[in-house]
């Protein structure tokens, strides 16, 4: 079993990537609240298909906790029974947690994909603790770093039900991803320890080094603008509506400002990283790819301003952001303990 613990890192990994993707189109499509309640969603493990399976029925067996849509509001069954010919108001209580009462098939299960990729990538996390304990005496930050992600995991599922909750609070949100990345860094990190035998560069540069962690800190900083645009977005839409996306940014803020002229510095030092790179034949490949993820970003943005939020470009422009901190991190592990 110690033997597939990379492959495990590595498919534990993109289970994480995946999370984001599915996030990213929750968000892009304006299903955040396609399931109103968490972990269920209406009260359902498989959530309905249709309007009619929420509404109230004669005759009919609810199971507990079960949600169905009547006058607008939410309602939950107290108890497991069968109705009657008459709708009994004893047998329900409201939804308290929001007042959201809307269902919408496309957005239901949009969220509930989305779901679906956290709580698989659930097991693979749990594969990865219980391996990673057979390290203990040869390597326990393996263990450690296994554990720690797997706890912030926990958190991330916890702060999933808040999003909910809170009606997709965007500041929620922004934490949410936040954390997301911490678990990106501590696989990235484990991935290099169990992998430290394979071929890495010959040598390394200071100020090559230095630049990565210059890179990579304007990543951190580039996405944490980023959710701030977001959260901008977010709360523009929902006095504008969702169908009205394309004018959320007519008038935008100063933090949206800030996140593009940021994008200079970006692309400055990271062309620096690619130069030393090839000038003092350092052997990094892995720049190359930050040079191509950086001009997807930089086309993502530009069509999300210019060309109102085509279909697929918000989720790109956030999936290859943390892509792009991914290859910084990795590359900066890398240099870090590579000799000159």
């Amino acid at each position: 079993m110690k033997k597939r613990f990379p492959k495990i890192v590595k498919l534990t990994l993109i289970s994480v990537y995946l999370i984001f993707l599915a996030g990213a189109t929750v968000r892009m499509t304006g299903s955040g609240m396609g399931c109103p309640d968490w972990p269920k969603c209406f009260g359902y493990l498989i959530p309905p298909t249709t309007e009619a399976e929420l509404l109230w029925h004669p005759n009919k067996d609810y199971n507990k906790k079960v949600v169905i849509i009547k006058d607008e509001t939410l309602l939950v069954a107290k108890k497991t029974f069968k109705s009657s010919l008459k709708f009994n108001s004893e047998n329900w209580k409201p939804y308290k947690k929001h007042n959201y009462a809307k269902f919408n098939v496309f957005h239901t299960w949009t969220e509930y994909i989305n779901r679906l990729a956290s709580a698989v990538s659930g097991i693979f996390f749990l594969f990865l603790i219980i391996v990673s304990t057979k390290f203990w005496k040869e390597n326990k930050w393996i263990p450690i770093i296994s554990f720690i992600a797997f706890f912030l995991m926990l958190f991330e599922a916890w702060l999933g039900k808040t999003v909910v909750d809170s009606v997709l609070k965007p500041s929620v949100i922004t934490v949410h991803m936040v954390v997301g990345l911490i678990i990106v860094a501590l696989m990235l990190t484990l991935h290099y320890i169990v992998n430290k035998h394979k071929k890495t560069p010959k040598k390394t540069n200071k100020l090559f080094t230095n630049l990565l962690w210059v890179a990579a800190i304007f990543s951190l900083i580039q996405i944490a603008l980023g959710t701030q645009v977001r959260q901008y977005v977010d709360e523009q839409v929902k006095l504008l509506g969702f169908e009205n996306k394309q004018l959320s940014l007519l008038a935008p803020d100063l933090k949206f400002y800030i996140h593009r002229s940021f994008t200079i510095a970006i692309v400055l030092v990271n062309f620096w990283l690619f130069y030393l790179n090839e000038k003092l034949t350092l052997g990094y490949k892995k720049v190359n790819w930050i040079i191509v993820l950086l001009g997807i970003e930089v086309i993502s943005g530009i069509l999300m301003y210019y060309a109102d939020f085509p279909i697929g470009t918000q989720a790109v422009h956030l999936l290859f952001g943390i892509f792009l901190f991914s290859i910084q991190f990795y590359l900066l592990l890398q240099s870090r303990t590579t000799k000159n």
